[in-house]
């Protein structure tokens, strides 16, 4: 039988331990205030919310379950051309509602996918990951009476959200949506890794053997993250087929599935907020080294990425740990410092 007092601990230590944080509470209240500090910002803006959500999604598999992809752009280019093409042909013309659509369609080749992938080592599933995405690229190319071929999908008109919200040339509305279905999708992201499932995959990454042995479904759960994940990855796809109205065989690119890579890369794997930094610093750093050396900026992003190596990631870590800390440490003395309200007397 288990012991009430551990079971009531270990209770307590996952609440503590899902809750949120004041750094994570500033860190989204920031977010959303960009959507007036930088009125002149929201193109960047709503391409670094879709690459963050779909850096997110890689995350769950990599982070968290340590599954190696090349091919998360099959979840991203499937979706995005599922979305393109209802609302093209007016099959389902309210964008929330084909937004949910495509996340399922990814979702279910997630996890028809998965079978093959989670088979054999890291190598294997690097290849079979890029394969499917390879395939899935040439019957986009193949069949282009529907999908444009190499000239895009075109004609594509999204119905304005909720039928009021129309998106517009500046990409106000556009970044607005993506920033809250980016917010909605980390909360739901937040609740799986922080809940016993979360915390199984971590077992499952340290020692599968282990993780088996006492009775955990390893096969399972790396299925369950691996189709959640995928599901993630198409809303992310979906997103970018809404706002620009224009779906290529570029969504399949292996070179979409690389800049994932370098996005965690430079925010770091294992915690939900290191695709979402990490796609932050990436883009504006390619914007601005863009606008500095337009034929060269490649070679400024692969030495960043150099110095993070050499520099060590471990060293880094303890750096953003130590500044974390000092942070929630001034947080927690302003709080303390507050004057308390005393109640009136007699009541």
């Amino acid at each position: 039988m288990a012991n009430p007092a551990l079971t009531s601990h270990v209770s307590d230590y996952l609440k503590r331990r899902a809750r949120w944080s004041p750094l994570e509470i500033a860190f989204w209240v920031f977010a959303f205030a960009t959507i007036w500090l930088f009125p002149s910002k929201y193109l960047i803006l709503k391409d670094t919310a879709i690459l963050a959500l779909f850096a997110m999604s890689l995350d769950l598999i990599l982070g968290y379950a340590g599954i190696l992809s090349l091919g998360h752009a099959a979840f991203f280019g499937l979706a995005g051309y599922f979305a393109g093409l209802v609302a093209k042909y007016g099959y389902i013309n309210e964008p929330v509602v084909a937004l949910v659509a495509a996340g399922l369609v990814a979702a279910a080749l997630g996890f028809v996918t998965s079978f093959l992938v989670l088979r054999g080592s890291d190598l294997t599933r690097l290849m079979v990951t890029l394969g499917v995405s390879l395939m899935l690229g040439e019957v986009a190319n193949r069949y282009s009476n529907i999908t444009g071929g190499a000239d895009g999908l075109q004609g594509i008109d999204i119905q304005p959200i909720f039928g009021r919200f129309r998106f517009d040339l500046y990409g106000h509305n556009g970044y607005v949506y993506c920033l809250i279905v980016l917010f909605v999708c980390f909360v739901v992201a937040r609740r799986v890794v922080y809940s016993p499932f979360g915390l199984s995959l971590r077992s499952v990454k340290g020692n599968s053997l282990r993780a088996s042995a006492i009775g955990i479904p390893v096969k399972w759960r790396l299925v369950g993250i691996y189709t959640f994940a995928a599901g993630l990855a198409g809303i992310a796809g979906a997103l970018l087929t809404q706002t620009t109205a224009f779906c290529s065989l570029d969504v399949f690119s292996l070179d979409r599935s690389a800049d994932l890579l370098l996005v965690l890369i430079i925010g770091g794997t294992g915690y939900l907020y290191g695709g979402l930094i990490g796609a932050v610093i990436y883009k504006f750093l390619q914007d601005y080294i863009a606008n500095l050396t337009p034929q060269y900026w490649q070679f400024w992003i692969g030495l960043v990425l150099v110095i993070i190596v050499l520099v060590g990631r471990e060293r880094m870590a303890g750096w953003i740990a130590t500044g974390r800390g000092t942070i929630e440490s001034l947080f927690s003395g302003a709080a303390a410092r507050s004057p308390k309200l005393a109640a009136p007397d007699g009541k």
